[in-house]
Parts: C-alpha cells; sequence; structure tokens
C-alpha cells in the first residue's frame, strides 16, 4: 500500500469528504468491508463513534493526543472520527486521517449517518 496510498470517501450530509488511510492491517480490513453506512453517535462533544458488527485486527497505542480528523478503532470494533483535538490517555489504533478545517461544521454535534466507499 506504500506505493498505492489508499483513499476513502466519507459522505456526511450530502458532503463528499477525503481520508488518506494507514497502511495496517486493520484498514485493510475495514477497506475490504466497504461501502458501509453506518448511524455514528456522538460522544463528548468532539467525537462520533459506531460499533461494527464484526472485530477488526488490532494494534492500539497510546497515541497521547487525537487530532481533529483522525479514524481510530477503539477496542477492536469502535469506528471513532474526532472533530476536535485534545488529549487522551487512551489507546487506539490508527486508521486515517480526513484533512479538513471544517470537519466540526459538517459533521456536528448530533447523532449523523456517515457514507464510507472506496
Amino acid at each position: 500500500m506504500k506505493d498505492n496510498i489508499m483513499k476513502i470517501t466519507l459522505i456526511i450530509n450530502g458532503k463528499e469528504i477525503s481520508a488518506m488511510l494507514e497502511d495496517n492491517e486493520t484498514t485493510k480490513a475495514l477497506f475490504n468491508m466497504l461501502p458501509l453506512e453506518i448511524d455514528m453517535s456522538d460522544l463528548n462533544g468532539n467525537e462520533k463513534y459506531y460499533y461494527l458488527n464484526v472485530a477488526l485486527p488490532n494494534d492500539p497505542k497510546s497515541v497521547g493526543v487525537i487530532n481533529f480528523g483522525d479514524i481510530m478503532l477503539y477496542g477492536n470494533d469502535c469506528l471513532v472520527i474526532f472533530y476536535e483535538t485534545f488529549n487522551t490517555s487512551y489507546h487506539y489504533t490508527k486508521i486515517g486521517n480526513i484533512n479538513l478545517g471544517s470537519l466540526k461544521e459538517i459533521i456536528g454535534e448530533k447523532n449523523v449517518i456517515v457514507r464510507i466507499e472506496k
């Protein structure tokens, strides 16, 4: 995947957003599940999360700082999109990143339907 950088498209509230993916087993497994349409719940005014119906391979690390736009896996089945930057003591497996300054305005602070495509 290094030479062929993987991207996905997220469709949130009618807006198409690109995300760059990490090169790891978690990302490969998630990529093979696409397309997905999920109802993500808001948590703490800084993230959206969704529990997948399958466990993904994971390799959680202490990340220290979550950056807005980070896409992570919590545990082995909880997909998380962060729309705020903050410090954390939790462990996550990095999936990718959305580089979009207006992400918070698009994703909002309520539950949202997110379609993820290859």
